[in-house]
């Protein structure tokens, strides 16, 4: 492995640190070169350092299948700057030349308590905002939103949201982060599994003209993430359905930026036949992912262990917001409030006294992306395509897991940099990163797939489709 500089590069340290995790063994023979490297948005965590060091760690990942393919590869490129720019590719859709959707409802942000903390609450899907609403005794106005929690202690707020079912979180310093039992549950997990967990026949890959060709995903996740790592394997040549049901909340942004390369179905697993129909397709694909809480979906009889029941040698991908141990393990968590609870807002800028203007310490500095989403979502397909290749040798079927607070930690570890005063990109500023894209929502402008393989781009076969557009059926089995 190369890097252009020293054997200390920090990106080929990080790269090999993911390597290890999801193969347990070294890098593959073949040159991984950063170029483009450096901060290149407004942060003071390095984005640059997680941006690089994921989408390097999947794209190899991505070359070391093919090459067990027959495929000879030499070497992999990483642009870092557009590593960063993907990991906030839904700031940069653009549709029919204009902005895309709103991503954040009106209600969705931050709220002072009566003790003088910062809440935050989302409300990006209706029935959270009526939730919210619910245990504020309001109606859903943002006057009466603000007046409602000038009433509530933080702690007891966030605690009765979490009660409710809905989501917010108080915003804490690092300090009372680490003091939290779930930090410190959570402290050892490494950022990425990827574990044998039954025994199968090996699968082999055979020929293919990409790296992940033939390989079948069934994508049952919504809004960012889990879709950011089947947009990835599908970047790679995977058949990826996205199955949904015509009555679930979505965020129509993520939808139409995380769609390029899936098919999209729907499935009603609460109408006779629907759960036999989806464990019909777990039995034609190698890869689920799966993007709802711990135990939710066992809870219907298709967790885990029920789908390797039903198809040997299944890749299952779980993903959370704050893992699947400790005492928040079932708490309903997206990227930003995973941020605000566990300290990343508290300080993602630092503190300037006598700085006219400048946000002080105490004020909620969100990442300038949704890093932890994207973070996830590219090393959720890291450990995917290594579990792929690993099946092809050893047989067995896999678990590949991380969650929102693993990335979290490894974000955290890779320090800060103290000068935040970074320009803010627009799309102007990327344009050279950006590709015309067609589809059922009229003509996109989406951010290119980052990172090559012999020269060699990934891409999407198809663009975004409306949800439940395509039948619950493989094209490749179909009549």
């Amino acid at each position: 492995m190369t890097s252009g500089t020293s054997g200390t590069d920090r990106l080929s340290v990080l790269l090999g640190r993911l390597w290890h995790q999801a193969e347990g063994g070294e890098i593959p023979p073949f040159r991984v070169d950063f170029v483009n490297r450096g901060q290149y948005l407004p942060s003071v965590f390095r984005v640059d350092l997680l941006a690089g060091g994921v989408v390097g760690a999947a794209t190899a990942a991505a070359a070391a299948l093919w090459r067990e393919r027959g495929r000879p590869v030499d070497r992999v490129e990483v642009d870092v700057r557009h590593a960063q720019v993907a990991f906030r590719s839904e700031r940069y859709l653009r549709v029919n030349g204009g902005p895309p959707p709103a991503g954040w409802a009106p209600l969705s942000g931050y709220y002072r308590t009566v003790d003088d903390r910062w809440v935050q609450l989302h409300c990006n899907f209706d029935h959270h905002r009526d939730g919210a609403a619910t245990v504020l005794g309001v109606e859903p106005r943002r006057d009466l939103f603000e007046s409602a929690v000038r009433r509530w202690r933080g702690v007891d707020l966030e605690q009765a949201m979490a009660e409710a079912g809905m989501c917010a979180s108080l915003m804490r310093s690092p300090e009372e982060w680490a003091a939290h039992p779930q930090a410190s549950a959570t402290r050892d997990l490494p950022v990425l599994e990827v574990v044998r967990v039954a025994d199968s026949p090996p699968e082999p890959l055979g020929s293919g003209d990409r790296p992940a060709s033939g390989v079948r995903v069934l994508d049952l996740s919504r809004v960012l993430a889990g879709p950011v790592c089947g947009r990835t394997l599908a970047a790679h040549g995977a058949e990826v359905m996205r199955i949904g049901a015509s009555g679930l909340p979505t965020v129509p942004l993520t939808v139409i930026d995380t769609g390029p390369g899936k098919l999209s179905a729907h499935l009603d697993l609460n109408l006779p036949g629907g759960r036999d129909r989806l464990l019909d397709l777990v039995e034609r694909c190698g890869v689920v992912v799966d993007g709802f809480r711990p135990g939710a979906l066992a809870g219907r009889g298709l967790g885990m262990s029920d789908l390797m029941a039903r198809r040997r040698g299944l890749i299952h991908v779980s993903l959370s917001a704050y893992s699947h141990r400790g005492p928040w393990a079932s708490r309903r968590g997206f990227d930003s409030l995973v941020q605000t609870a566990t300290g990343i807002v508290h300080r993602g800028t630092a503190a300037s006294p006598g700085g006219a203007g400048a946000p002080g310490p105490r004020n909620p500095v969100p990442l300038p992306a949704q890093a932890l989403d994207h973070g996830a979502g590219h090393l959720l397909a890291l450990g995917v395509l290594v579990a792929l290749r690993r099946r092809s040798r050893e047989g067995g079927s896999w678990m590949v897991r991380t969650s929102l607070l693993q990335v979290r930690n490894l974000l955290d570890d890779l320090g800060r940099d103290g000068s935040p005063g970074l320009g803010d990109p627009g799309p102007d500023d990327v344009a050279d990163l950006l590709m015309p894209l067609g589809g059922d929502f009229g003509a996109l402008t989406v951010v290119r797939p980052p990172g090559r393989i012999d020269g060699v781009a990934p891409r999407w076969d198809r663009p975004p489709v409306f949800p439940g557009s395509d039948p619950p059926v493989f094209p490749s089995d179909r009549g």
